[in-house]
């Protein structure tokens, strides 16, 4: 039996744990974007 490879699983964890916190930030990012477009009304252009 094939003794474990622990770097790899700690590496897997370690990008398994960024790809999570890329992903939370980017729902934020969205979510202040449309909050910060929600809160500025468009400007009128037709006259």
């Amino acid at each position: 039996m094939p003794k474990p490879n622990y770097s790899f699983e700690k590496r897997q964890r370690e990008l398994a744990k960024k790809k999570k916190q890329d992903e939370k930030d980017a729902k934020k990012r969205a979510e202040r974007e449309a909050a910060k477009a929600a809160a500025r009304p468009e400007p009128d252009t037709a006259k």
